[in-house]
């Protein structure tokens, strides 16, 4: 059976669509050149695009003889996407067009521990109200993506044994938000959702990243080959239960010892400063004890870092990133943490592996869990798979 939209020559309506992806305008003169198809070919792969509304005719800019040539541009506002970040104690939630700029947001304190239907009564009630606000139709929302703060089985949606998150284990998110909005639900963990979001925002151009999330657990997301990497169940990048040499006999909550968690998060650091007499409560009065260069305090962080830097040394082994950003509560401590990581990272990778190694702190920090959150829903609604589906549905309407 022939797919409908797909052309003899193998090029869909969405693949050519990935075109327009770069955000620039294009001719059809153009697309024929890049692509080896006739213009008639192109034509009639582009006026799907064109009555759906995802492509429209940008400026007209004259050519070198003859009619103007009519270029053709990525229509961001054709359709909306939603980011919701939910933390253990704070929610952001947002509407984004096509570029991943942020139409409306609004941000709440919200435990997490409220369980899943009081959280997404919350978020459904505050995109209505957000799209109602923009004057957008709920029809034109077409993916919502969605960061929480533990573990997430991404195929399914569904967060799998979170430790903070009570009543959540298993539940199917994206069922119960499809009671309300006919769109495509996407479900992650926080820290995959920031690797998306920091690459996005600060490093575009960085196919090979790791982003790793210090703060009252440890986790990172894997950028490879310009693709977030969740591995066969979505765990890939669980650094934090990883046994490090520091760890000795140290328990940790996931049942086993040593694990770089259970040594290095900030709530393994404040135990150990307030063993030694400090009085430190939370991540915050530990960051201001830095800040006041107390010197156990920038010692324990320190140490933090070297543990860190251990796993992360294995990581630039297997992955080669071109980046390592560090981001969560504990960055920051700045320096103090960075330099820890920094030592261990750099003394024991292999040369050609680390002599250009960047490792930094993340530059949109808090705001990261947003931007990724919207960016997963675009990267969806934007594949060429999702435009076919929707040219699809066009033709047979």
């Amino acid at each position: 059976m022939v797919e409908i939209n797909r052309s003899s020559f193998g090029l869909s309506s969405g693949q050519l669509f990935q075109l327009f992806r770069d955000g620039q305008p294009h001719t059809k003169a153009e697309l024929a050149e890049l692509t080896g198809l006739a213009r008639s070919t192109i034509s009639l792969r582009l006026d799907p695009l064109i009555e759906l509304g995802v492509i429209s005719p940008a400026a007209e800019n004259s050519s070198t003889g003859g009619r103007p040539s009519t270029q053709l541009v990525l229509n961001e506002r054709a359709f909306v996407v939603a980011g919701v970040d939910f933390g253990a104690s704070h929610a952001v939630a947002s509407l984004a067009d096509f570029s991943g700029k942020i139409l409306a947001s609004i941000e709440t304190k919200r435990q997490i521990s409220d369980g899943p239907e009081v959280c997404l009564r919350w978020m459904i009630a505050e995109l209505k109200h957000l799209l109602a606000g923009q004057g957008i139709a709920e029809e034109n929302l077409l993916a919502i993506g969605i960061g929480l703060p533990g573990p997430v089985e991404h195929s399914t949606g569904k967060p799998a044994s979170p430790p903070i998150m009570m009543g959540w284990d298993a539940f199917d998110v994206p069922a119960r938000v499809n009671q309300d909005f006919n769109a495509k639900v996407l479900v992650d963990n926080d820290v995959n959702v920031m690797a998306l979001g920091e690459r996005y925002a600060s490093y575009p151009d960085v196919d090979h990243l790791i982003f790793l999330k210090a703060a009252t657990g440890i986790g990172s997301g894997i950028i490879s080959g310009g693709q977030l990497q969740r591995g066969a169940q979505g765990t890939a990048g669980d650094i934090g239960h990883v046994r490090v040499s520091s760890g000795g006999g140290v328990s940790c909550h996931c049942g086993n010892f040593g694990c770089l968690e259970a040594v290095a998060s900030a709530p393994a650091i404040i135990k150990k400063l307030v063993a030694d007499g400090l009085p430190i409560r939370n991540s915050s009065d530990l960051i201001d004890a830095t800040k006041r260069a107390k010197v156990e305090a920038i010692q324990a962080v320190r140490q933090a870092g070297r543990d860190i830097g251990e796993v992360l040394s294995t990581c630039v082994s297997l992955i080669n990133p071109a980046v390592i950003v560090i981001g969560g509560s504990l960055a920051s401590a700045g320096e103090h943490l960075i330099a820890g990581v920094r030592e261990v990272v750099y003394a024991r990778s292999m040369p050609l592996a680390s002599e250009n190694l960047l490792i930094v702190q993340s530059k949109v920090g808090k705001e990261g869990g947003i931007i990724g959150a919207n960016v997963m829903a675009i990267d969806y609604v934007l594949d060429a798979e999702t435009i076919d589906s929707m040219v699809n549905a066009l033709i047979t309407k």
